[in-house]
This record gives structure tokens, sequence and C-alpha cells, in this order.
């Protein structure tokens, strides 16, 4: 209430501003002329007409901002601020007459009322109230979009700058540098070649989790290749415990992705899915095309959702992640599998990424495509 006052004065003393410097301008050219008339005599009708146009600026910038003149509903606002500003400029006419007195006095041969007469004389000069102020209310807005579209590409950089620091937490860790250098040592004496590949392996996972915090999407084969690093890794820890299989859809690779979405709901699944398991078990990843959205789904036939499951940092970034960059267009959806397991899916609204880094992956898995088929399978 106390903000309300507080425009509502600062638009009164506008409005009263500008009464003055209109009288004070009428005042200096009649006295030009000669005509000398009495001074708040000037001012009266000024000042009636703008206190007017102060009560109703409040109105004015409601319907302003209730129906902005844009698309996509363009024609309906303009409609509805023609009949508004008709609306208003009789109603301003009729308090003008009540509260300042008759103005005009109706000539003779004139056949309608003074009302009429009054409402004809005024409908140019309110053209010059309504409109400016319905200009002045654009501009507030799209001041206040540019404000949240700021705010909403800081949140998402903190989201992501969290999302890599998930990443670093969970992928570098002691255990898993650890194990990974055990392997790359184990490996060197009897497979050099393989060896060199892990080490490529562990190399692209470390940087991309110091990547650029502020690039908000890759490519969906970016994103695979970094997935399928960890996958490598992972399957020299459990051997023939972790089974991957892929179903991709080669249209999908130069699609946008949210960078570390896929990522996340991949270690969720080792993590939670196959890791408790002494059998382990598979995780198969997809993604497709259906209609104007991409669709990726990660699946395993793990351990599936223990009673009481709650979501871990990693999924709970991802939703806010989607929600912030796509609004009520995505959805992530977190399910138990028939038969055991857990899937995960995401939908997107399908667009192309300006580009893509390039993978160090040893073997990216976008070469291995044609192994797979195209099918997504959902």
């Amino acid at each position: 209430m106390k903000a309300f006052a507080k425009r509502f004065a600062l638009v009164f003393a506008l409005w009263t501003i500008a009464a003055i410097c209109g009288g004070l301008a009428d005042y200096l050219f009649a006295d030009l002329l000669g005509r000398h008339p009495a001074f708040w005599a000037v001012f009266r009708r000024p000042l009636t007409e703008q206190w007017i146009w102060a009560a109703l600026t409040p109105l004015v910038l409601f319907v302003a901002h209730r129906f902005p003149l844009a698309r996509p509903a363009l024609a309906r606002a303009i409609a509805v601020h023609v009949a508004a500003f008709l609306l208003l400029s009789l109603l301003h006419c009729v308090l003008a007459g009540a509260v300042g007195g008759p103005l005009l006095a109706v000539p003779a041969h004139y056949p309608g009322s003074l009302l009429k007469l009054r409402f004809l004389e005024e409908i140019y000069g309110d053209i010059w109230m309504y409109w400016p102020l319905v200009c002045i209310q654009a501009l507030i807005d799209s001041h206040a979009r540019t404000g949240e579209r700021e705010k909403r590409a800081a949140e998402l950089e903190t989201l992501l700058a969290t999302s890599h620091l998930a990443l670093l937490r969970a992928q570098i860790q002691p255990h898993f540098l650890f194990n990974t250098l055990h392997a790359v040592s184990a490996l060197v004496r009897i497979d050099a070649g393989a060896a060199e590949n892990m080490i490529a392996d562990l190399g692209e996972i470390l940087r991309a989790s110091f990547a650029d915090s502020s690039l908000q999407e890759t490519t969906v084969q970016r994103e695979l290749d970094l997935v399928a690093c960890y996958l490598r890794i992972q399957q020299r820890r459990f051997s023939d415990r972790l089974r991957v299989n892929y179903r991709i859809a080669p249209e999908v690779l130069p699609a946008a992705l949210p960078s570390l979405v896929l990522q996340s709901l991949v270690e969720n699944a080792v993590i939670h899915g196959i890791a408790p398991l002494a059998r382990g078990g598979t995780i198969e990843i997809r993604a497709g095309r259906r209609g104007a959205r991409l669709e990726l789904q990660v699946v395993d036939d793990g351990a599936g959702m223990q009673p009481g499951h709650r979501s871990g940092m990693g999924l709970a970034n991802a939703r806010r992640r989607l929600r912030e960059l796509y609004g009520a267009e995505q959805s992530l959806e977190v399910q138990a599998a028939r038969g055991g397991g857990v899937t995960a899916t995401v939908s997107i609204p399908f667009h192309d990424a300006p580009g893509g880094a390039q993978s160090e992956c040893a073997a990216p898995l976008s070469e291995q495509l044609p192994r797979y088929g195209g099918n997504l399978g959902i």
C-alpha cells in the first residue's frame, strides 16, 4: 500500500508539473496578445484536466500491462486499448464537466449536447494523454523483462557451476582416481594401447569438469562422447558387471542439450543402480526425435528405486536447469522400470546447437553409431 501511495504521489506530481507548464505557456501567450487574463483563471482548466488524468493513470497503466501491444495477441490488445481509450476519454469529459463546470457553451446551430461537443473537442487531446502512458508502461515492462532475463541467466550460470562442482565431486574423488590409475598401471605392461585410451578418457573427463561454466548447452554428440568416456572407465572397474547399450538416432547428434544433464542421469544409474548389485546390470542409453521434441532415456535393470527414495543433488540441479532453460516445455521423469531397475526420461524442444567442441575421447561414441542403429524404442 505504501508503494502504491508513493507511485501515485509521483504520478500526481508529474501531472501537476505538466499542468503548470501548460498553464504558464497559455498565460504568457495571452499576455503577448494583450489579453491580460487573470493568472489563476488560466490555470483552472489545465489543472482540472491533468488531475483527472492523474486519477486515471493507474487504470491506463494496468490495461497497458495486462494487454501489451505485442504478438501473439496483438490484434486483441489493439481492440482492448481502443475501447479503453474511448471509455476513459468519455469518463474524463464527464469528470471534467462535473469538477470544473462547463467550460464551453453549446452553439445555437449545434444539434448535439454539451457532453458530445466536449467529447469531440477533448478526444484529440486525450490521444496525447492515453497512448504515451501505454508506451511508458511498455518501456517499464521491457526493462523488467530484461532484468528478469539477466537474473535467470545469472541463476543458470550458478546452476551450471554447481553442476560442474557436483560432477567434479562425483568423478574426481580419491577412490575414482585411485581405481582409474590402478587400472592404468595394470594395463601398461599387458596392453599399452588400452592404457593410453584409458588415460585419454580420464583426461577428457577432467577437462570437461573444468570447462567454461558459462556455456549452457552442448550437442547430443558431445554429451554422448563424454558419457562414453565415463562408462568405459567404469567398465574397467566393474568388468563384466557393467554392460552398456546405445540406441541413438543419428539425426539428433547436432541437437542442443543442456550440458551434464545426460551425464548426471548415467552417473545416477551406475552409482545407485548397478554398483549395489553383485551381479551388476545393463545400462541402455537412448536418444531420438519425436515430432518437435528431443527425447532421451537412461534405462538400467539394477537395484531399482528404494522406499523413501529422494533425488540427489545431480538430479535436482538437472531438473532446475531444464525448468529455467525451457519452462513448461520440458520434463524429467524418473520411474521404476518394468522388471526392475529405473528409467529416467528427458524431453525438451528439439533445436540445433550452434556447434560443438571436438571430443578428445578415445574412440568417440559418435564414430560408432552405425553399430547401434537409429531407433529410439521408447
